[in-house]
């Protein structure tokens, strides 16, 4: 008579599926794991940013966050021929004026006479040195298109470690449970533990690190299902001086209850000052509402506001964020720090287990 094999026990192709998965999840986080590792615990940092520019150089917390018109007017003229972009204007968090450069250095303004207080770049500055490794793996757009391969690599990584962790019925709390020894049982059970505990905010927090770098792909797939447009902003020629005070007013005024957050240098020829603003429920620091309005400050010439789009372009617009626990208040923004941390645990525990299981055979 033949043997009956047991009820539970997994077919063959099941055991040859996990055994290349196993395999594959093991090397590939051994490898491509420690890069992602690497971004990810520069993220925990970069989740406290603003914090620790103010704890790193106080005097940009010691002004009122007011953005005088004139002020504004005579930087753009001082700065403008030296690549200025664009500004942040003053707010409660970061109360100066915060310039953006087309070479990615950063200056921060007085608000109250526009005095340079301080230079940033990531040739000279850690904070930002981490985020250009974060973001673009020091390599500009090249380094950015390897971090999306990583992220997504890292992202499969994720998944299977769910797969092979996944236990049968009835033994959910076996699973879970963290052991003290021998060593192999205990880098296993800390490794596969951790991960499947904190899988729902590893996954949030890979998914939308992907997101940030596929953002047009990930957008076009929101907007296909769940609705949504991206409105073109107004063009109008001219090249008379900007009225800036008369601007900056217009633009409070065409959105009641936002905060205006970021203003472009308008080009020259170009008659048209674009504005950034944080509409009420938004969840973006900066804000995706946009305010257009004419460069003499006579007319407003468009405003979108974030919050009444469909729910697509909210969904996408929604990823960086949530990626950097920019809502939900201190709970999320922890929590996404702490899940910053995680990938570097899962990588020294997945290599403990690989080492200690080699000694053993």
């Amino acid at each position: 008579m033949n043997a009956v094999a047991p009820r539970h026990a997994p077919r063959p192709a099941s055991r040859r599926l996990r055994a290349v998965l196993s395999w594959l999840h093991l090397w590939v986080g051994l490898s491509v794991g420690a890069v992602f590792a690497l971004v990810a615990l520069t993220g925990t940092v970069l989740v406290f940013h603003t914090d620790l520019l103010r704890l790193q150089h106080p005097q940009l917390a010691q002004h009122s966050a007011v953005a005088d018109g004139r002020v504004l007017a005579a930087l753009i003229e001082r700065w403008q021929p030296e690549g200025l972009r664009s500004l942040d204007l003053p707010q409660d968090d970061l109360p100066v004026w915060q310039g953006f450069f087309e070479d990615g250095h950063r200056a921060y303004f007085a608000p109250e006479n526009g005095a340079l207080l301080l230079y940033r770049s990531e040739d000279d500055d850690v904070l930002m040195w981490l985020h250009a490794w974060h973001t673009k793996l020091l390599g500009g757009e090249t380094g950015e298109e390897v971090l999306g391969v990583v992220g997504s690599i890292a992202l499969a990584l994720v998944l299977t470690g769910l797969y092979l962790w996944w236990p049968r019925r009835g033994q959910w709390l076996a699973h879970l449970k963290m052991h003290s020894g021998p060593p192999v049982r205990r880098w296993l059970s800390w490794h596969r533990s951790s991960g499947a505990m904190l899988f729902p905010l590893l996954l949030l927090a890979t998914l939308t690190g992907v997101g940030m770098v596929y953002s047009k792909g990930f957008q076009t797939v929101l907007v296909g299902v769940f609705g949504g447009q991206s409105i073109k902003p107004p063009k109008l020629k001219g090249d008379g001086p900007v009225d800036w005070p008369r601007v900056i007013g217009e633009a409070r005024a065409a959105l009641p209850g936002a905060r205006l957050s970021r203003v472009s240098v308008p080009r020259h020829g170009d008659a048209v000052v674009s504005f950034r603003a944080r509409a009420d429920g938004e969840w973006h620091p900066v804000g995706r509402s946009t305010i257009a309005v004419a460069a003499d400050g006579t007319r407003v010439l468009q405003v979108q506001d974030a919050t009444a789009n469909q729910l697509g372009m909210r969904m996408s617009q929604a990823i960086f964020p949530v990626h950097v626990g920019a809502v939900g208040g201190p709970v999320l923004k922890w929590a996404m720090a702490a899940t910053g941390v995680l990938p570097m645990f899962l990588l020294v525990t997945g290599f403990l287990f690989w080492r200690r299981r080699r000694g053993h055979r």
